[in-house]
């Protein structure tokens, strides 16, 4: 299975409009980050994990040529926004894209992108096969067994998902002991780590380490990261060896 970030930034995005930090003007290609989405891609089957704002340009850059699946962590929009993006696979494949997201964000999706489900189709529209998520059900999608993790965003449940030795979790800020031990025993772990500073909903920069320790994953890659949390090589050169920061473009087998 290969993963790779196509974007690593939380809902502004780095550079954020208008700022004139350090991070925001650094030539350092690490630290432009477009909003959080993964790819993973299998022998038999290519998915995403969310389909924010920059989910065209993201497909472009990293060259995707074919899409199986979108799977939604929650209704955000810097995670749902760029849905809309995958009727080229529709059209020119002639591919019917499986979407998979717990019913309250469903209702969102229905909400936000209304046309997809109104009874006049018009010719055009995303083509999709809605499938429900539901804590604590695994599914398959080819090969590949998805386990639902809920995790929480201060008020709000978040949906992350372990394929395999392989964890991926945004937009957490505390984790039940029930998920927790469905992610146990992960090889590779993604978490977020907004900033350094105190966050009502994310895990800071010390959270998402302490975390990452408690569960021991082989490597840890931190995303969902804001231009509070500095220079992409500053940072890094502080990090645990075994926990990395992500960046967009970023891949690895697993």
């Amino acid at each position: 299975m290969k993963v790779t970030f196509l974007g690593t930034g939380t809902s502004q995005g780095v550079p954020v409009i208008a700022c004139d930090c350090e991070v925001c003007r650094s030539d350092d290609r690490k630290n432009n980050r477009l909003r959080t989405s993964v790819l993973i891609e299998t022998g038999d089957k290519t998915i995403v994990v969310d389909s924010g704002p920059d989910f065209r340009y993201q497909l472009l850059r990293a060259q995707v040529k074919d899409l199986d699946a979108v799977l939604f962590t929650h209704e955000h929009k810097d995670h749902i926004a760029g849905l809309d993006d995958i009727r080229p696979f529709n059209y020119l494949l002639q591919k019917v894209i499986d979407v998979y997201a717990t019913e309250r964000v469903q209702t969102a999706l229905k909400r936000e992108f209304y046309y997809i489900f109104a009874e006049t189709k018009y010719h055009g529209l995303p083509q999709i096969n809605l499938h429900t998520v539901t804590n604590g059900e695994d599914f398959k999608i080819g090969e590949m067994t998805i386990i639902p993790l809920e995790v929480m965003h201060h008020l709000l449940p978040i949906t992350g998902y372990r394929i395999g030795d392989f964890t991926y979790i945004t937009d957490a800020k505390t984790i039940s002991e029930q998920s927790f031990q469905k992610i146990k025993g992960t090889k590779i772990l993604v978490i977020n780590a907004l900033q350094k500073e105190p966050h009502i909903s994310h895990f800071t920069l010390d959270e998402a380490i302490a975390f990452a320790e408690k569960v021991g994953a082989e490597t840890t890659y931190l995303t969902h990261i804001s231009h509070n949390l500095g220079l992409h090589a500053e940072v890094e050169k502080d990090l645990p060896a075994h926990i990395r920061l992500a960046y967009d473009g970023l891949s690895f087998e697993c």
